[in-house]
């Protein structure tokens, strides 16, 4: 079993994923601003006070660990590099953006396009940071978010078409967890996440 430093341990996906990889046997540090912000946390797991943005108070945190898990952009995902580099840690799982390579089936392009085009170039920049920084790295870029009560995706390669036009939290959790649990599968990979069967010009929600 790995340990693993949950970056963000409040957000939406983290919080899934936590409890997940807790269940798979990991042990995990909860990093956090607020730890009043978590709703809970899991048996055996610790939460800890920190900033992402401080490499120092990152480094120490990470300090002894295998993975970190973070659903960071831009400038963040320098400074974890940085903090990563300073702890000796070599594993990242980090969440980015479908979109960034234009990698969508029209219309579904266009419309997520006109949706989050100028946060994109920013999803891009990390992507970009990550694999240039030499990491043994997964990069998950998922559809457009549910917070359905479901594990139910499919995978796409960096130079494939995406599918789907949405996916849940819980699935998106899921291959984080697997992704740290088999990391000679999802080594050096960067991955489209979408939910079979919702092809289509936008997700059905929006």
């Amino acid at each position: 079993m790995s340990k693993v430093v949950v970056l963000g341990a409040s957000g939406r996906i983290a919080r899934h994923a936590a409890g997940m990889l807790a269940e798979a046997g990991h042990e995990l540090t909860l990093l956090v601003r607020d730890p009043d912000a978590l709703e809970a946390v899991p048996p055996g797991a610790r939460a800890v006070q920190g900033d992402v943005l401080i490499p120092e108070q990152l480094a120490a945190a990470a300090e002894g660990h295998d993975v970190v898990y973070a659903d960071q952009v831009d400038e963040q995902a320098r400074r974890i590099i940085e903090a990563m580099d300073r702890a000796g840690v070599r594993r990242l799982v980090f969440i980015t953006s479908l979109g960034i390579y234009h990698e969508l089936p029209e219309p579904f392009e266009t419309w997520n396009d006109a949706m989050i085009g100028d946060a994109l170039r920013v999803y891009r920049t990390a992507a970009d940071v990550i694999e240039t920084a030499g990491l043994d790295h997964t990069i998950i870029r998922p559809a457009w978010l549910t917070d359905a009560d479901e594990i139910d995706y499919e995978i796409t390669q960096r130079d494939e078409q995406f599918k789907g036009t949405e996916v849940s939290r819980k699935s998106v959790a899921a291959v984080v967890t697997e992704a740290v649990g088999d990391p000679g599968r999802f080594a050096r990979t960067n991955i489209g996440l979408g939910k079979p069967g919702t092809d289509g010009p936008k997700p059905a929600f929006m």
